[in-house]
């Protein structure tokens, strides 16, 4: 047997234990939801989404492709955790290492879904934003999933993004510093937070252990 065929039999069983890890936490299901929900960002890609400030009554929107991130972060975290998780833990296998490979996929996925709206006309600029919120939201979500479990991926995602819908406009029309998801594409600090929170989410999804709630619930 030459070197080749043995190098690729040799691969087989990594590639099992790769799709076999990313299957059983439901990622194509998620994925799939998350790439209809692109698709239709990217059919209206020239909508905008009203911010309805409530303070100042200030006419300000963003466009349509900022906003649907939170979807695509939601939705993807919500795979952090396998029900299988006992199992994992006693795998001859390193489950650290596929761990830290899966978040890297989640993020290609997450950035990669929020900048299709590029097929539909969006600006360089806004695809930017798009990916700053994409990368700030899931590292938002992954914290939730592990906070709180995989169900409830959404809830620091939405508890941010709903008081920055309600009050992340000040008086003169611009965002306020702290609601750094409505801030433009060059901005520095924006981009500062949404890799911070990325971060943080990355290193508690490939270090923690699911609750032993979340793993009662799936069983």
């Amino acid at each position: 047997m030459t070197e080749r065929p043995r190098q690729v039999l040799g691969l087989r069983p990594h590639l099992a234990a790769a799709s076999a890890f990313v299957r059983c936490r439901g990622l194509p299901r998620a994925a799939a939801a998350a790439l209809v929900i692109a698709l239709a960002a990217t059919a209206f890609a020239g909508q905008r989404v009203a911010v309805p400030e409530f303070r100042y009554l200030v006419d300000f929107s963003v466009p349509m492709a900022e906003v649907v991130p939170l979807a695509h972060a939601v939705l993807l975290a919500a795979t952090l955790f396998s029900p299988m998780a006992d199992l994992e833990q006693t795998s001859a296998q390193p489950m650290d290492r596929h761990r830290s490979v899966y978040l890297v996929l989640l993020l290609a996925l997450a950035v990669g879904l929020s900048v299709l709206p590029l097929a539909g006309g969006v600006s360089a600029d806004v695809a930017v934003a798009a990916a700053r919120n994409a990368v700030g939201y899931l590292g938002l979500a992954l914290i939730s999933a592990r906070l709180f479990g995989s169900g409830l991926a959404w809830l620091l995602p939405f508890g941010m993004f709903g008081p920055t819908l309600l009050l992340g406009v000040d008086s003169d029309n611009t965002p306020e510093p702290w609601a750094w998801s409505l801030h433009a594409s060059d901005s520095a600090t924006a981009s500062a937070v949404a890799a911070a929170l990325w971060f943080i989410g990355a290193c508690v999804g490939a270090t923690a252990r699911p609750r032993q709630v979340e793993r009662a619930e799936r069983r």
